[in-house]
């Protein structure tokens, strides 16, 4: 009954690309890739584009055109249906297990805002300690999981406003930048030539890859809500075009303007968690509006943030509460409460996004804990990002099994090897993210934070062997109970 009141309630394919926007990029994804790799990120964006962005998201939209309204597992339904179920419960599990530092730095993220609001600069980090920013994280995501059960289009309607005026501010950023320099604005990189935006490749280079590779996915996190849609086999590759050309347009673009307010040779050390807002705040100095840009800004920033906090857990929390075969996955997970919620789900959730924030707790302050977690993100997400590909090789494999109404790449062999491509791009990414980006090598901050990486990936991921163990006492017992 729940589910046929569910389907009356159709969502537009320019909603389902605002859902999936929030949770893909965002002004402050192309922050930290400058910081990492200097104006040389600019090729760096235009090569991801090509080679992998366009490939993911098509790859994407043929997965959902072929498994259309089937479970609400969405990747794991895709693996699990191309594979087998072995391989359909680690994709759920790991996918699941990726998103929980993005949710954790989300909070965070939304905290920042706030502080931004309140305050109007950047001394969160002097103002508040370790342990109370840490335990703001964990209250705002159970205040998200709480709402969530009594707003069931809360969530929609914040990731189309947060969406959309967050790539409007983007465009407006953009096109304000280009009037400041028509108007005798500087340009405050220098040199800023052909010879700036070439890439000097090194381990450095490689090792912060991952983290674009993260900054431009999310795709498939939508794929649950693919029932919902009137015709998904049309309109989701619309909304994975539009998803595509929006991402394109902010990475490219939006890194050439943020060049022109700083110094992408000498960037602030707190770039990743205050650069955005000051970059509408010299933007609007410039163009004498004092700080009401920044203040704008600051606003769509804490609607995308928290548009983006609820998406994901709510989209996390049923990937391991959909199809996920039972006997690796106790029964008790995916029992859902009087509004269809998966509540054990986001009780599993909130634990171990509580693990992480202790983790995180160890480092020597605020700007650190927003970095190292933000960074955690480039090696689990490019790891999820393998699975994408396994189905989608799996499906092209045996093309005479599975049939769509959108196909990427007609022919064969060529789908299967640009499939491979994406596999392998996206595991070497993810091998080469677990070096600390931020603390130099050699020093007792780098170490710290390479055994942070190595046991924070290895709980996330380790967790999931645990999960068929107990789904065997819980079998063993139901049996004994029943004899």
């Amino acid at each position: 009954m729940e589910n046929s009141l569910t389907k009356k309630h159709f969502i537009s394919w320019p909603v389902i690309a605002f859902l999936d926007f929030v949770t893909i990029i965002g002004f402050d994804d192309i922050l930290y890739p400058l910081q990492n790799q200097g104006l040389s990120v600019v090729f760096t964006w235009v090569f991801m584009v090509f080679a992998f962005v366009i490939p993911y998201e098509m790859s994407v939209s043929q997965l959902g055109a072929t498994f259309t309204g089937q479970e609400d597992g969405g990747l794991s339904s895709w693996v699990r249906h191309s594979t087998n179920d072995t391989l359909g419960y680690w994709t759920a599990w790991m996918y699941w297990a990726a998103s929980l530092p993005y949710i954790v730095d989300v909070a965070n993220s939304v905290i920042v805002s706030f502080s931004w609001l309140v305050l109007g600069d950047n001394s969160l980090g002097q103002r508040m300690s370790n342990f109370t920013f840490g335990l703001l994280t964990f209250v705002i995501i159970l205040i998200f999981i709480l709402l969530q059960n009594f707003f069931k289009r809360s969530m929609e309607v914040m990731a189309t406003i947060g969406g959309g005026a967050m790539f409007l501010m983007t465009v407006l950023f953009v096109i304000m930048t280009g009037y400041s320099l028509a108007h005798g604005g500087q340009i405050a990189t220098h040199p800023f030539n052909l010879s700036s935006f070439i890439p000097h490749f090194s381990l450095q280079y490689f090792s912060t890859t991952g983290l674009l590779m993260f900054a431009v996915c999310g795709a498939e996190l939508v794929a649950p809500y693919l029932i919902k849609m009137r015709n998904p086999n049309r309109d989701f590759p619309k909304a994975m075009w539009l998803v595509a050309f929006m991402t394109a347009f902010l990475t490219v673009f939006g890194t050439f303007s943020l060049a022109i307010f700083f110094n992408a040779n000498h960037l602030p050390h707190d770039l990743k968690m205050n650069g955005s807002y000051y970059a509408f705040q010299l933007l609007g100095q410039r163009l004498g509006m004092g700080n009401v840009l920044l203040y704008i800004f600051t606003v769509v920033q804490a609607i995308y943030m928290m548009a983006q906090l609820a998406v994901l857990l709510d989209a996390a929390s049923w990937v391991i509460a959909g199809d996920t075969a039972a006997s690796f996955m106790p029964h008790w997970l995916s029992k859902r409460n009087k509004n269809g919620r998966p509540l054990h789900s986001y009780v599993l959730t909130s634990g171990l996004c509580l693990f992480l924030l202790l983790m995180s707790g160890t480092l020597p302050n605020i700007n650190a804990i927003f970095n190292w977690l933000l960074n955690l993100n480039g090696i689990v997400f490019p790891f999820k990002n393998c699975w994408i590909f396994v189905a989608f090789i799996a499906v092209r494999w045996q093309s005479e099994r599975f049939h769509s109404s959108f196909v990427f790449i007609k022919n064969k062999a060529a789908a299967i090897a640009v499939g491979t491509w994406c596999f392998i791009f996206s595991f070497v990414c993810a091998l080469m993210s677990f070096i600390p980006q931020d603390v130099k090598f050699g020093t007792a901050a780098y170490d710290h934070q390479l055994l942070m990486n190595l046991f924070s990936v290895f709980v996330l991921f380790g967790v999931g062997l645990v999960m068929p163990l107990l789904a065997r006492l819980e079998n063993r017992q139901q049996i004994s109970e029943e004899n």
